[in-house]
């Protein structure tokens, strides 16, 4: 994508770069230091027996500058470094000490020449190596021998799962509703070879086609549908993306939607709109309690009617469960004594003549 930059004159920036990284012709190991130290040594005996000595502290200090740049050489990975330090150490130390200086400087070269042929990889990873520019065969696990200036591993691929997390920035959706989706790409490689040939670089190129295949799939569909059935149109995108990635050796096993951004005014829309559903679903359901209340009362008035003795435990259980909640005062009808009967239980029959003289209280 290419986006206009005003202040640098009409430039163009382009966004997604592939990152350089530096590539190494061999990689360094336990077995590569310990040879390299064992061909230094022989250096160092093969000085001193040859009867040369150190006459000052400079001579000591440029004595050592060949093991320790050959040491930084090994761990930069490179063939041409190494050639580039051997020569100009022959030449300098010639120069310092004549040839005499080939019993020190030869061991040293041979070292740094012959260190790096020995490389290890680990169980889940395997080497791609180049025999002079030309894919020879996949390396590894485990160890395995190089030519010195004449083989290259072009790269070590991790063949483990891995998990990427990657964004499809601000999209509309079908219904032209802004949306910004995070999402994990859980992948592997199953063909080192594919993967290093035919892609620069096969991690980028991986989450790029995974990130616009999430973009297509946000303007495809609608809000509604992009939330409900987010674990579908995952597998929609990894379809998509494992369609195109299978063609470089890799295989897409899982792509999951994490989070859903959407626009904060959509947002106090739709709770507003869920609130409002809330509402009338309570409301729904309270009339319909009501209903079902009503036919239940009207079929208890049924048996009410037919049934004295039953509206007098009625009425008294309605006593008992007010009295029960701790009320200390309770207002009943005035014909609760008659309906019950009960003017000589709990003092009634006194309020039974308070109500005598003034009907209109019914107080207890």
């Amino acid at each position: 994508m290419f986006n206009l930059n005003k202040e640098n004159k009409g430039s163009y920036l382009i966004k997604n770069i592939m990152k350089k990284t530096f590539e190494k012709d061999f990689y360094i190991n336990p077995i590569n230091i310990f040879i390299f130290l064992i061909f230094s040594g022989l250096g160092f005996i093969n000085y001193y027996f040859h009867g040369d000595t150190i006459t000052s502290g400079k001579d000591f200090i440029i004595f050592l500058i060949y093991p320790i740049y050959g040491f930084i050489v090994i761990l930069g990975g490179k063939w041409e470094f190494n050639i580039k330090i051997i020569f100009i150490a022959l030449l300098s130390y010639y120069w310092w000490k004549g040839l005499f200086s080939f019993y020190y400087t030869l061991p040293i070269s041979i070292g740094l020449i012959i260190s790096p042929m020995f490389q290890i990889v680990k169980e889940w990873e395997r080497a791609v190596p180049l025999r002079l520019g030309k894919f020879k065969k996949i390396k590894g696990p485990g160890f395995f021998i190089i030519l010195p200036f004449i083989d290259t591993i072009n790269k070590i691929v991790d063949l483990r799962i891995r998990a990427n997390d990657f964004q499809a920035e601000t999209t509309l959706t079908k219904d032209s509703v802004a949306l910004t989706v995070d999402a994990i790409a859980f992948w592997m490689v199953w063909d080192p070879e594919k993967a290093v040939l035919e892609v620069e670089n096969y991690v980028d190129a991986v989450i790029l086609s995974a990130q616009t295949a999430l973009r297509d799939a946000v303007g495809e569909n609608n809000l509604s549908t992009f939330i409900a059935e987010r674990e579908e149109l995952g597998e929609e995108v990894r379809k998509a993306v494992d369609k195109k990635t299978s063609q470089w050796g890799i295989t897409i096993q899982s792509i999951e939607i994490r989070d859903i951004t959407i626009p904060e005014q959509l947002q106090n829309a739709m709770s507003k709109k869920a609130q409002a559903e809330r509402e009338k679903e309570a409301r729904i359901i309270m009339g319909e309690a009501e209903v079902e209340l009503a036919h239940k009362f009207s079929e208890a008035s049924k048996i009410y009617k037919d049934n004295d003795t039953a509206l007098k435990l009625r009425s008294m259980n309605i006593l008992f469960e007010g009295l029960k909640s701790g009320n200390s005062m309770m207002m009943v009808p005035s014909s609760v004594l008659d309906n019950m009967n009960l003017g000589n239980f709990m003092g009634m029959q006194a309020l039974g003549e308070v109500k005598k003289k003034n009907p209109s209280t019914g107080t207890l």
